[in-house]
């Protein structure tokens, strides 16, 4: 089978489109034929070993443990492991593995859901991380009551353009904080208000937010604080720039300091892998209140031309791998 793979860590060079061996399912997992995957920041801390602390935490010190890249798909069951009670050849599956960028791809059972039936299978390949994201963000970390003032900082991205619907499904009132160009873009998925941040500044509008998700941002933790209100949450999802050892880390790690000595409730949160997530994700697609935003569609072959679009952060929602 065809499947991008890399052997060492480095720029979008370093991923080269092979010919390998087709994996087999193992006790628990399925093996599932790929139509689609999708591209999100991880990828690139995947390929690029960047933070150090990403090696650290297990994905090899030197090179890559896992050869092929790519965690989100889309797909078909082809077989199924032992143990395996939950999918059946022939079912339309979505979610996270190792190795999606391939023609091929073995997952455990509890990692993958039904597809969305209103959704192709390119759509569905954009849910599993960064909706599951922004799903455990909201729900989970931010705690998001019905009422509520919600500020989304990156709401046109990957992770933010879910974050926007599915506030708005939680009943949420829903700012998008964007650049120029995705104004009308963040409108359209439902934003009850926009803020180019070209143009104004959140903190300075004299609004102040029961929740604020910051998404692979770099403002300063006072700048956050400003347009909080002052019993509001701050979740910091993710985080680029900063050094090669810890990279964005260092700005989560002040807030949950910080957090027990202020009235706000100040932190950040590590997004789970979970197949009943993937199921909350298919209702709220199935029932029409979030539909996914694809940016652009590549071929297989072209993985390290996605890869660098991505890089540039300028995507506007997801980036999208046909195979």
């Amino acid at each position: 089978m065809k499947a991008i793979v890399q052997d060492r860590y480095g720029t979008a060079d370093v991923l080269k489109l092979e010919d390998i061996d087709k994996p087999k399912a193992a006790s628990g997992d399925v093996l599932l034929r790929v139509h689609a995957a999708s591209a999100h920041i991880g990828d690139w801390h995947f390929m690029t070993g960047l933070p150090y602390l990403f090696r650290i935490a297990g994905s090899g010190l030197r090179a890559p443990k896992t050869r092929v890249r790519g965690t989100d798909l889309a797909g078909r069951v082809e077989a199924i492991g032992k143990d395996v009670t939950l999918f059946q050849p022939g079912d339309e599956v979505f979610g996270i593995c190792n190795g999606a960028f391939a023609e091929y791809a073995t997952a455990r059972q509890d990692k993958i859901a039904p597809k969305p039936a209103n959704l192709t299978f390119e759509q569905a390949a954009t849910a599993p991380t960064s909706g599951s994201t922004a799903l455990q963000a909201l729900r989970d970390a931010g705690k998001v009551q019905p009422g509520q003032k919600v500020l989304i900082i990156g709401a046109a991205g990957g992770v933010g353009s879910f974050a926007v619907q599915i506030a708005k499904a939680f009943g949420a009132h829903v700012t998008g904080v964007c650049s120029t160009t995705k104004v009308d873009l963040v409108r359209s998925i439902g934003a009850d208000h926009v803020i180019d941040y070209t143009r104004d500044d959140f903190a300075e509008t004299g609004q102040r937010y029961d929740l604020i998700l910051d998404i692979a941002g770099n403002r300063s933790l006072s700048h956050l604080r400003r347009g909080l209100a002052p019993r509001g949450t701050l979740v910091i999802v993710g985080g680029e720039g900063g050094g090669r050892w810890f990279g964005g880390i260092d700005r989560q790690l002040r807030a949950q300091m910080l957090s027990p000595f202020v009235r706000q409730k100040l932190g950040t949160f590590i997004a789970k892998q979970k197949g009943d997530d993937m199921v909350v994700l298919k209702e709220l697609i199935e029932a029409g209140k979030v539909t996914p935003v694809i940016d652009t569609t590549y071929p297989l072959s072209e993985v390290p031309e996605a890869v660098r679009h991505l890089e540039e952060g300028h995507a506007r929602g997801k980036v999208v791998i046909t195979v």
